[in-house]
């Protein structure tokens, strides 16, 4: 424990002196305010080992440079090292006595010189802003080797601030892209409740945001707030559903986290660490590997700094045995105690060896934070140099002048551009700020047993956005040393054919998935609007490809398409079976009757009707659409006439047959002129329709929405109702005079035979407009043929099925006598 932080704990007289801001301590003590006393004087403790590392390796590079002859020569440079102990009121006594040189000054006058030429620290952001605050209305620069805040990068603000760190700007960026680089969509977030924490994860969750990821809770803690309050956010953790953690936390801060984590027995999260305790060998212990084996984390690059080994094992009580901070790391390393009497501790001696000891002082295996230190100091000396004009004509012998202004340093320190020993080069943007490099480290366990921290990725903010963040291909372990990558979402992906429905009140990665409507696709996971398939396309049954429609036309191969293919033929062949019937007995009195010429020309326009048929049956192209109807219309019309003649030869033949009539009797002639007149007419009402606008194969895909339908577009409506409408006229006059004609005194009256087969006809056809105008798709067709194949049936078993009965099953009836007879 140490006292009144105020005096150097550890100093060197110079030409120039740097002084030195770190945490060696990283608690403080609240004193009781009851503002009746005099305040206890504040007093820090927890010895932190690599703080002590950083101090020293500042003197080593202010050894390095002294014992240089190329770099300030003939000048030597002095050193006071603070503690700020990681806190801000610490930080702002320290940086006052940085400045003064001493703390009280009553009775006496404040020099007009700082004590100090320029300061390395402090190791947090908030710390750096306070001493940022005093030093800057000196315009003594500030370099930090640790302080990220991206608040810092503002020059109007903070124009005499550097760093050897990268800001946070880039950092919180890029683990907002290795959260989504891993696919975690869904992450919990807890911050340090300081500049560096604040300010970090709010440009972490702004990124974040950007990639599509959502935060669960953000959660801050403090080191010096309510004792209850870490133990409330370790339980806000615990108790979310997000498997991934991101920690912006200050390495202040981060002990207090981990040891209430491993308390409330915390396990199965993967951390997602930030610069400040990625590397903290204290944490890569066996006590905390069940929490933190597997974490993820961004860290400055590794470097190695030759001799530094060597120089912090010479550390030893000897060199200062009046200092008190030496001798506190003593009895830290080698838990003894200078103070003899006291209860189970050895005495120390200070011979002990520090070369057997590891730990975060001795361990120089992970230079990153030290490495930023040892560059802050080579700046300082690089700008004092250019400055001095040192190996110049005006200073060849670099001689210390001691008439300058702060603000002379703040300028060269902006211009420095030096490479180190190591290769690497150091320089400053306009913010003061480094180039932004970073490793990412997956802590991992070596074969011993050990946590190791192994670099798996690097990200450098110089390369285009595509290249900044890269894998190197090293196998990664994740959370508890698992080796399968933890998933992280609030919902589960949508997958193909499905769409995400944002959840009313809950942020965009917490969604419901919809499955797609019909005609609409989605080919990737996680979509979240449903694509339209083009017209011809329809949406497979899982919604995830668009599919060619199902081409729908009445084929031959459909059980319907068959059946009325063989209905057709049926019917033809039955007709031609009655035309050989007749044919067979074509000379007797029955036949003869029934005015052969005209059955024969009926019964072959009705197997051209059944016939007809066919062609509404395939796939519609321009020869068949062109055929169908014109086929249609021209035999029917040749059927109708003829049967429309018998009829006129029926009732012409009786009315003759009366003493009053003068008609002359219906000659051969006159069928043969009516038949062929009415038939004509259809056939010019034909060639009009395909001369002006004729049928044609047509894509409708308006009917439904899932299959085309190849039709046959009429091309003209009125040409279609037009034949139609006059096969129609012609059986509508069949139908009234073998209507008038039925009672004739005739022993067979076939009038009354075209009078049924008209009734039919006309019924099947008055039938058939309104089911042809609702039937959909390919029915429209069955529609039309099973009309052609009813009237056809009907005309054929009316007309024809009571003569072949006498024909065939009752010849005693086929004589002259009986055809003579009359009722």
């Amino acid at each position: 424990m140490l006292g009144d932080p105020v005096f150097p704990l550890l100093s060197k007289d110079g030409d120039i002196t740097i002084g030195g801001a770190f945490s060696i301590h990283s608690q403080i003590s609240k004193p009781s305010l009851s503002f009746t006393d005099v305040p206890e004087a504040l007093t820090c403790s927890r010895y932190n080992l690599r703080e002590f590392r950083f101090a020293q390796t500042m003197i080593f590079a202010i050894q390095e440079i002294n014992n240089s002859s190329s770099l300030l020569p003939n000048i030597s440079i002095g050193y006071k090292v603070f503690d700020s102990c990681g806190s801000t009121l610490t930080s702002t006594r320290a940086v006052m006595g940085l400045l003064n040189g001493q703390e009280r000054t009553l009775g006496k006058t404040c020099s007009s010189q700082s004590s100090v030429h320029a300061i390395i620290g402090a190791s947090d952001s908030s710390s750096t802003i306070v001493m940022l605050q005093s030093s800057g209305i000196f315009q003594i620069p500030v370099i930090s080797h640790f302080a990220t805040c991206a608040c810092l990068s503002n020059r109007k603000e903070y124009p005499s601030f550097f760093r050897t760190i990268p800001s946070d700007y880039y950092q919180s960026r890029a683990l907002a892209k290795l959260v989504k680089h891993f696919g975690w969509k869904w992450v919990g977030a807890v911050r340090s409740d300081n500049d560096y924490g604040n300010n970090g994860m709010a440009t972490f969750i702004t990124a974040a945001h950007q990639e599509g990821v959502c935060i669960e809770y953000s959660e801050a803690i403090s080191s010096t707030g309510p004792s209850g309050n870490v133990a409330k956010v370790v339980r806000v953790i615990k108790s979310g559903t997000a498997r991934v953690l991101v920690a912006f936390i200050a390495q202040g801060d981060i002990d207090i986290l981990v040891e209430e984590a491993l308390k409330q027995n915390l396990t199965g999260l993967q951390w997602v660490g930030s610069e400040s305790w990625i590397t903290a060998g204290r944490l890569a212990t066996k006590r905390y590997s069940g929490i933190l084996t597997g974490t993820l984390g961004f860290a400055i690059r590794k470097t190695k700094i030759t001799g530094l080994k060597g120089f912090i094992l010479q550390v030893n009580p000897g060199q200062d045995p009046h200092n008190n901070l030496l001798r506190e790391f003593w009895e830290a390393t080698f838990g003894c105690s200078f103070q003899s009497g006291l209860h189970g501790q050895t005495l120390c001696t200070g011979s002990e060896i520090l070369e057997d000891i590891n730990n975060p002082f001795t361990d120089v295996s992970e230079l990153r934070i030290s490495s930023n230190v040892y560059k802050a100091v080579y700046a300082v000396a690089h700008a004092m140099h250019n400055m001095l004009k040192c190996g110049d004509a005006m200073n060849p012998q670099c001689i210390w002048k001691d008439d300058f202004e702060p603000k002379q340093v703040v300028k060269h320190l902006q211009s420095v551009n030096f490479t180190l020993p190591s290769g690497e080069s150091v320089y400053f943007d306009r913010n003061g700020d480094p180039a932004a490099t970073y490793e990412l480290v997956n802590w991992q366990r070596n074969p011993a047993g050990d946590t190791v921290f192994v670099a798996v990725g690097s990200y450098d903010a110089s390369l285009p956005n595509e290249k900044q963040f890269i894998m190197n291909g090293i196998n990664t372990t994740w959370a508890a040393g698992s080796l399968t990558r933890p998933v992280s979402v609030c919902s589960e992906s949508c997958p193909p054919g499905f769409r995400q429905a944002v959840i009313k009140g809950k942020p965009i990665c917490c969604f419901s998935c919809i499955a797609c409507a019909a005609g609409e696709i989605t080919k990737s996971n996680n979509s979240a609007e449903c694509s339209p398939c083009p017209l011809e396309y329809w949406s497979n049954e899982d919604h995830s490809q668009c599919v060619p429609k199902v081409i729908e036309f009445l084929s031959y191969g459909e059980t319907m398409g068959a059946l009325l293919t063989a209905f057709s033929l049926f019917g033809a062949i039955l007709t031609l079976v009655v035309l050989c019937v007749f044919f067979r007995f074509r000379h007797t009195p029955l036949v003869k009757a029934s005015n052969s010429e005209l059955s024969f020309l009926l019964l072959f326009s009705l197997t051209l009707c059944f016939l007809c048929s066919l062609t509404f049956i395939g796939q519609p192209t321009v020869v068949s659409c062109m055929l169908r109807h014109t086929a249609f219309g021209i035999t029917f019309a040749l059927c109708i006439s003829c049967i429309l003649a018998k009829t006129i030869a029926v009732v012409m033949a009786f009315k003759a047959t009366r003493p009053t009539n003068t008609l002359p009797q219906c000659s051969a002639v006159l069928q043969r002129t009516n038949v062929l007149s009415c038939t004509l007419l259809q056939v010019l009402v034909c060639v009009l329709w395909l001369t002006l606008a004729p049928p044609f194969p047509y894509t409708n895909t308006a009917h439904t929405t899932e299959r085309i339908i190849l039709e046959c577009n009429v091309g003209s409506p009125i040409g279609f109702w037009a034949v139609l409408g006059y096969i129609g006229l012609l059986a509508v006059m069949c139908f009234i005079l073998a209507f008038l004609a039925r009672k004739l005194p005739d022993h067979f009256n076939e009038a009354k035979f075209i009078t049924f087969s008209m009734l039919i006809f006309c019924a099947v056809w008055v039938t058939f407009i309104p089911a042809y105008v609702s039937s959909p798709g390919k029915f429209t067709v069955a529609v039309e043929i099973f009309a052609i194949l009813a009237s056809s049936f009907g005309l054929l078993f009316c007309i024809f099925a009571p003569k072949c009965y006498i024909l065939l099953l009752r010849p005693e009836r086929n004589t002259k006598k009986q055809m003579m007879r009359r009722n």
